[in-house]
């Protein structure tokens, strides 16, 4: 059964106080629950959400639903999310995405790679087309002006940090 670490409680009430309502603060909570639960937001993330926030499953569930950034299933370490909308994939941002799960042992978009690190993601315009093909790893800055050397080099230094 999922529960937030006492500072993740801590957050989660912090971040209602800051709010007229308490909805406002659903999704600064769903990232704090995705972080503490590996990386996706379960069923019982939902519920335990539901008793600390007071607010109902359904309201939760919605938004968690609703937003592409909380995954529904778990994900690996890293979760690379390809854009591959008008610009990156006219320059290879499909092509790119193929290469890198090759790489990583991933046969589907979605899946975990056999040693647990990677998870890939086609995603839309992430907002900087100059810089295409481009990508984001977790919640981190942007991965900018790649090809497929550098989306494969990419995984091989993910890999080589392995769990650090």
């Amino acid at each position: 059964m999922f529960q937030l670490s006492e500072e993740g409680k801590a957050y989660v009430k912090s971040e209602i106080s800051r709010y007229e309502s308490k909805q406002s603060a659903i999704i600064r909570c769903l990232y704090r629950a995705q972080d503490e639960n590996g990386g996706w937001v379960s069923p019982e993330v939902i519920a335990h959400l539901s008793t600390l926030m007071d607010i109902p499953a359904s309201q939760i569930d919605e938004v968690s639903t609703f937003y592409t950034m909380f995954n529904q299933k778990p994900v690996g370490k890293y979760h690379i999310q390809v854009c591959c909308t008008l610009t990156c994939g006219m320059l290879g941002g499909r092509e790119l995405t193929d290469s890198m799960m090759k790489e990583a042992g991933c046969h589907k978009l979605g899946d975990v790679s056999p040693d647990g690190m990677f998870t890939f993601s086609k995603v839309e315009c992430l907002g900087s087309c100059d810089t295409a093909p481009m990508l984001q790893i977790n919640r981190d800055p942007y991965t900018e002006s790649l090809n497929t050397e550098k989306g494969l080099k990419l995984v091989r230094d993910l890999r080589a940090k392995g769990g650090k």
